[in-house]
């Protein structure tokens, strides 16, 4: 037992059900991390996951959430700090939920994530050595993030705030600049908040579904400049908007549209369904892969344009196209993957369940005069096994929860001889593998990809052949 001020911290040798509860002090080495972005230790035999750590941190923990075999803890003290420690970017990344990893080095940041990309593929789909190839990564950890969405909330003194949440609450940290975003859209995040406070707009409160003013969503195309903000609201009566709208886009000469979202639900989510244009444009302008795409505030856009477009060569190369392909992309989105892959194949089928996101597909089709690419609206599960043609290669580009195992079925019975599987979720990625392996494809790569560093989510694309 080590006394340190005034509390007794309890050693690994010293282990005992008595000392597994909920308060105890120990003291433990962190040995890996978790998909979740903690540090994992043991104390005995049992398994302790601690935010704000990495491995090689020795340090004392405060034991919260306790069970049998495992314990959720909260960092108490550094003992041995871990030569992967940095400093932080952000003065409160120890307070916001918007990053887990800022106080981990860059490098490391990458070979944790490529660790868990190989873990979830050893552990979930049972693959032995599984060809993981190193993260892809852009020229900056920093400032990469085209669109964020901040809650609103107002402090003890009725000051208007904007921000992400504290770790593990709904209580707002009030931000004026954020580390991770474009730092073109810190001005709008400081001042905008000052504007909603001087019209008095209602600010919405959760706990009692009253108010207006949900979130604040600032979006910018990283190649053009070009910006959008959006108030995401309980309803449409916003008293003034018109002429407040008018005077940001005379202010802020790259701000192109500002619109509003009606979202009147109790609910976690951020938009609404329904997004109504109160002046400018109803949409930004955005280079990528050498088109023009339009992309509206509600539009899915991978936060991270320039490692999308590494991802989008990489899978290029691994296709070696030749001109004659018949490609499907499934969860085709806007045309992100679709439109610049078209360019190389003679035909792509895009699917996609959002009718609004197949009709921005088709419009973003006719601007950048691409005439062999194609869009139906449905269920993936539904219009796979109903096309019309056998495709040689399907780009799957699912949700987080991965594919729906009729998907998989689909495949397994049209055979494509090609599949390219996108992924935000290493543990669905390897548990849809699992079942196309034993279907008879073989993976030749996975590539994973860093759209959101100094977090713990990595994005990957796994390539199987027949």
């Amino acid at each position: 037992m080590i006394k340190t001020g005034n509390n007794l911290l309890q050693t690994a040798s010293e282990n005992s059900d008595d000392l597994w509860k909920q308060g105890r002090l120990v003291e433990i080495e962190i040995t890996d991390l978790s998909d979740t972005g903690d540090g994992v230790g043991r104390f005995g035999e049992r398994v302790v996951f601690v935010p704000d750590t990495v491995v090689g941190d020795r340090i004392s923990v405060r034991l919260l959430r306790v069970k049998p075999q495992y314990a959720f803890g909260k960092l108490h003290e550094i003992i041995t700090p871990s030569a992967h420690r940095t400093r932080p970017g952000c003065m409160v990344a120890d307070k916001c939920g918007g990053c887990q990893w800022q106080h981990i080095n860059y490098e490391y940041q990458l070979e944790a994530k490529r660790n868990l990309v190989i873990q979830a593929l050893e552990r979930i789909g049972g693959i032995f050595e599984p060809p993981v190839d190193a993260v892809l990564a852009g020229d900056s950890a920093l400032g990469y993030r085209n669109k964020s969405t901040y809650p609103v909330g107002l402090s003890s003194t009725l000051k208007v705030q904007a921000g992400y949440f504290q770790k593990g609450s709904h209580q707002i940290v009030n931000l004026n600049q954020c580390p991770v975003q474009d730092a073109r859209l810190n001005l709008l995040l400081s001042e905008v908040k000052e504007d909603i406070q001087g019209r008095g707009w209602r600010i919405y409160n959760e706990k009692h579904h009253r108010g207006q003013i949900r979130y604040l969503s600032l979006r910018i195309g990283r190649r053009t400049g070009e910006m959008l903000l959006t108030l995401v609201v309980k309803d449409w009566d916003l008293p003034g908007i018109e002429a407040q709208a008018e005077e940001w886009l005379k202010r802020y000469p790259l701000l192109v549209g500002v619109s509003l979202n009606r979202n009147p639900d109790r609910t976690n989510a951020n938009f609404g369904e329904e997004t109504c244009c109160i002046a400018g444009k109803s949409f930004l302008r955005e280079k990528f892969a050498d088109l023009e795409f339009q992309i509206r505030p509600d539009t899915f856009f991978q936060v991270n344009t320039e490692v999308a477009e590494l991802l989008l060569k990489e899978i290029i190369g691994q296709l070696n196209l030749q001109g004659n392909e018949v490609l499907v992309d499934a969860y085709c989105g806007i045309g992100t993957m679709s439109l610049p892959l078209a360019k190389l194949v003679r035909q792509v089928i895009g699917l996609e369940v959002q009718r609004e996101a197949v009709e921005q597909a088709e419009s973003n089709g006719i601007l950048n005069q691409i005439t062999n690419a194609s869009f139906q609206m449905g269920e993936v599960e539904n219009l796979l096994p109903q096309l019309p043609i056998t495709p040689d290669i399907v780009l799957l580009d699912p949700p987080r929860k991965g594919c729906d195992r009729a998907v998989l079925d689909s495949l397994l019975e049209i055979q494509p001889s090609r599949i390219v599987y996108v992924s935000c979720k290493p543990a669905t990625l390897a548990r849809d593998l699992k079942i196309l392996l034993a279907g008879g494809y073989q993976l030749v790569r996975v590539q994973p990809a860093d759209f959101f560093p100094q977090t713990a989510h990595v994005e990957c694309a796994a390539f199987l052949v027949r």
